[in-house]
């Protein structure tokens, strides 16, 4: 579904990732790990077509959008879960999906809505009530929503635990193991090593700009300690 080769991107003159490179199969859920600083914000901002690239390409099914423009992108079936969700507070849960879904198409409107519930039930719920008054989880949950309107074939998911409740976090991933049974590509930036790794199928560890470990997440648990240390952490990841 997407390849990044030789990838690099950055802030005008400042490189924040350089020459990473992965692939990821479509179907399936790839994390992309590492501490804070790591560059891994930067990289899938980059695949929305909101940070300036510096070299290498970003194919979707072979096709390079590196240099296409960001709604361009969601046209081509790419939707993003921001850091912090980025609601608009004042709109309610309803009117929130309807903005998600405004770039692509507002056809078939009530059928993607009720497709978004199906998967979280406790929005449809608070469909009235305003965002910004919804619990982190709910807001977390609303963001996911609002980007699956759009109709994505590619989801990318920035930090989708920060902040939250586990259970909020296990109902979250829940919805995103579903989503791929169900054939959606998703890629996740996660802090959570260990849950990360509970539903991805590969990984991607970056540590200053640079890639320092790529693999299946079965392997990953296998290292053990060796890919604790790749992390920062001070206990072993359990198999």
């Amino acid at each position: 579904m997407l390849t990044l080769e030789n990838f690099s991107c950055g802030y005008g003159s400042v490189e924040a990732v350089h020459n990473v490179s992965f692939d990821v199969p479509a179907g399936s859920i790839f994390a992309l790990l590492g501490p804070n600083g790591a560059g891994k914000t930067s990289t899938i901002m980059a695949i929305m077509g909101h940070v300036d690239i510096h070299g290498g390409r970003i194919l979707l099914e072979g096709k390079d959008i590196a240099r296409r423009r960001a709604i361009d992108r969601v046209a081509l079936g790419i939707a993003l879960v921001p850091e912090g969700r980025q609601l608009f507070s004042d709109l309610t849960v309803d009117e929130n999906l309807t903005v998600g879904g405004y770039a692509r198409t507002l056809a078939r409107d009530a059928d993607k809505r009720e497709r978004v519930f199906g998967y979280f039930p406790r929005l449809a719920e608070r469909r009235t009530q305003l965002a910004g008054s919804l619990s982190g989880g709910e807001q977390q949950m609303l963001a996911i929503g609002r980007a699956l309107m759009a109709e994505p074939r590619l989801l990318l998911v920035d930090e989708l635990s920060l902040g939250l409740m586990p259970k909020m976090v296990d109902l979250c991933l829940e919805a995103l193991t579903r989503l791929k049974r169900e054939g959606l590509t998703v890629v996740l930036v996660e802090q959570n090593t260990a849950r990360a790794l509970d539903v991805a199928d590969k990984v991607c560890v970056m540590s200053s700009g640079v890639q320092i470990y790529q693999g299946t997440a079965s392997e990953a648990k296998a290292a053990g300690s060796m890919f604790a240390t790749f992390l920062g952490m001070n206990e072993p990841v359990q198999p």
